[in-house]
């Protein structure tokens, strides 16, 4: 289906989703992040606690690293993508950074659509994520007074399996 086609169907039956939802990131291999909608914020935010950019056949990627899981260490999650920008941000705070800028398909509630993210330590924010209001225009339609619409079966991805009950 052609992104143009896709957003028109978008705009004429918006998602309905809440102002936290879980969402995966499955370019790059992130099966599951609680993100904050904010309608406050151009552009989305992705955690990360470190960044080196790696030279792949010609072409500048970022390597970075990251807790998905709010309050928590572990897991570490390794994740790469092409570097397509690197972009001057402010934060809510008002203080600016030079951020680098990466695109990735974004998955909620089983649509698919192409996001970009900028790359900073959130480790003392509440929310690993911020889902930016361009990332969201025209897709869309948020209820501030509900949370995961869409569902918590992605808060399942990072739980240890259960060993099946063995009879004495």
């Amino acid at each position: 289906m052609k992104e143009g086609k896709s957003l028109i169907d978008a705009q004429e039956n918006p998602l309905l989703i809440g102002w936290r939802e879980w969402v995966s990131l499955p370019d790059i291999c992130l099966p599951a992040i609680k993100a904050k909608i904010d309608t406050g914020a151009r552009t989305s935010a992705l955690h990360t606690f470190f960044l080196e950019t790696v030279r792949q056949d010609g072409i500048d990627h970022i390597r970075f690293k990251m807790h998905p899981l709010q309050r928590k260490q572990n897991p570490v999650i390794t994740c790469m993508a092409p570097l397509k920008d690197e972009r001057m941000v402010s934060d809510s705070g008002g203080h600016r950074e030079l951020r680098p800028v990466i695109e990735s398909t974004l998955e909620i509630a089983g649509r698919r659509w192409s996001i970009e993210l900028t790359l900073t330590n959130r480790e003392n924010m509440l929310f690993r994520m911020l889902l930016g209001r361009t990332s969201m225009t025209g897709r869309v339609q948020i209820d501030p007074a509900r949370s995961y619409i869409t569902g918590k079966q992605l808060a399942r991805s990072y739980r240890k399996p259960r060993l099946p009950k063995t009879k004495d």
